[in-house]
């Protein structure tokens, strides 16, 4: 399950926003789609869990918008850590159009467990 983190500057519209947070999960699954947790295009819910935050007064940075992304590390994944990254970037750039977007791909050795609805 990749938890994303979406920080992004006081001007960036909601309605930017909510696009984002429509393609994100989709975006981020196939950025991290592995042979050890396939993504089968039918997101469930614990799949992807995304989180906006607006960037305060005294934080600093100079994107409208910058994407951490955290998902289980597997040597196929850090293989092409990279390719993934620059996909999900020009991926939210092209649904988005938002051109000043970052994308930090975080693949910490994790573990996950969910309960049922």
């Amino acid at each position: 399950m990749p938890l994303v983190e979406v920080t992004h500057a006081p001007d960036v519209t909601e309605a930017a926003l909510r696009t984002l947070g429509s393609v994100l999960p989709h975006l981020v699954s196939e950025a991290v789609q592995c042979p050890e947790e396939p993504y089968d295009g039918d997101l469930r819910p614990g799949d992807v869990d995304v989180r906006f935050r607006k960037r305060g007064p005294l934080d600093v940075g100079g994107l409208d918008v910058v994407i951490e992304v955290r998902s289980k590390w597997f040597r196929s994944r850090a293989v092409d850590r990279q390719e993934r990254t620059d996909l999900l970037q020009r991926g939210v750039q092209t649904a988005t159009g938002l051109r000043g977007v970052g994308v930090y791909l975080s693949l910490p050795v994790a573990a996950w467990s969910q309960g049922e609805d």
